[in-house]
């Protein structure tokens, strides 16, 4: 892999580098946050290591400008800030994984393969094939047999969810973090009418209902009827 990492403690950037070195990739260090923007906007990363706290352009702003400006390269976020409301935020800021300081190598390592796995399987994926049911994630389309499905931009986030989790349980915690990003409270019945909406055009007219309610569980899109 080639790497960018985004730390102003000169100490912890080239105990990561030499870790990564040691391990097979390569790896470029900035020591703040605009010289790290400029690096990743013009370099060819398989992944990025952001710390949150950086001079000049903190990490968040960081990736934040990243995305805006449409680069999806992975970003795993390190921080002494480990409360769920801090890891939220970043996450919601962009980044793709986050870890708090201090860290074992071993588990940064891990991650960053991760990341990198899934986005090249991203990359490559432009289709999903769910039993009858078929997405076009390039062209955000969607059908059924050969009847095409007009679907609103979070009906189509939310049956994408449920068709990489097809056969599945999934829970209204799951969507909420994966479709709604926490912006919803989990009482709240945001999920319900969008299964509602969604159950009447993905089922509606067929004789086998594929996205079914697990009472007291969450919702499953199955291929066929069990």
């Amino acid at each position: 892999m080639q790497l960018l990492i985004v730390e102003d403690d000169t100490a912890t950037a080239a105990y990561i580098q030499k870790g990564l070195s040691e391990a097979g990739h390569n790896a470029d260090i900035s020591t703040t946050g605009d010289e790290g923007l400029a690096m990743a906007t013009q370099g060819n990363y398989d992944a990025l290591i952001i710390d949150r706290m950086l001079p000049n352009l903190d990490g968040l702003s960081l990736i934040s400008s990243l995305r805006d400006r449409g680069l999806k390269t992975p970003a795993l976020i390190l921080s002494t800030l480990g409360e769920v409301s801090d890891r939220v935020e970043g996450l919601k800021m962009g980044g793709d994984d986050y870890l708090t300081k201090p860290f074992a190598f071993s588990e940064l390592l891990a991650r960053l393969e991760a990341l990198a796995r899934r986005n090249t399987a991203e990359a490559q994926e432009t289709t999903l094939v769910v039993g009858e049911l078929r997405m076009d994630l390039l062209g955000r389309e969607v059908w059924r047999g050969g009847t095409p499905i007009d679907l609103q931009p979070r009906e189509f986030r939310l049956l994408e969810f449920l068709m990489r989790h097809s056969n599945q349980v999934v829970t209204r915690t799951m969507l909420l973090e994966n479709v709604w990003d926490y912006n919803f409270d989990p009482q709240t019945n945001v999920i319900d009418v969008h299964i509602s909406r969604l159950r009447g055009k993905i089922d509606k007219n067929f004789d086998t209902q594929m996205l079914n309610t697990v009472r007291g569980a969450g919702y499953i899109l199955r291929e066929s009827q069990a």
